[in-house]
């Protein structure tokens, strides 16, 4: 690996220290589906995001929960010492990607077939907090 190459992969490395995210991959929910339930929750308050999250009827808010518990479970992480309820965690950023599509046939009158596509998606789920330090700059 050549040196600017090793640096650059190093300031990579540094910067996602700094960043309290979580992933979830192929997810067998249409990601039109999983958008909706984004939606609900892009720049809450965690505690009001799991709240809204749990009680709603749609099912791919559980898995949008899962991810959540996991993205705070990465903040714990990497702030040991710090207190949750102190330390003001909103929902940064999430992002709803397409993943990949199985297709299948299914019969169709006249002996024709017509084609459907099972999707899945990919979620991103950034946290971070909301300190008096950071509204300031």
């Amino acid at each position: 690996m050549g040196a600017r190459k090793r640096n650059r992969a190093n300031e990579l490395k540094e910067a996602r220290k700094s960043q309290y995210f979580a992933v979830l991959k192929d997810c067998p929910t249409s990601p039109r589906k999983m958008r909706l339930v984004a939606d609900m929750v892009r720049g809450m308050e965690v505690n009001r995001a799991l709240d809204v999250l749990k009680f709603s009827s749609k099912e791919a808010s559980r898995k949008v929960e899962k991810l959540l518990m996991s993205a705070i479970a990465n903040w714990q992480a990497k702030n040991e010492g710090a207190r949750l309820e102190e330390s003001n965690l909103y929902v940064k950023t999430i992002a709803v990607d397409s993943g990949r599509q199985l297709k299948r046939l299914r019969p169709a009158p006249q002996g024709r077939a017509h084609r459907i596509r099972k999707r899945s998606n990919h979620v991103t789920l950034c946290v971070d907090s909301k300190n008096l330090e950071n509204d300031n700059e």
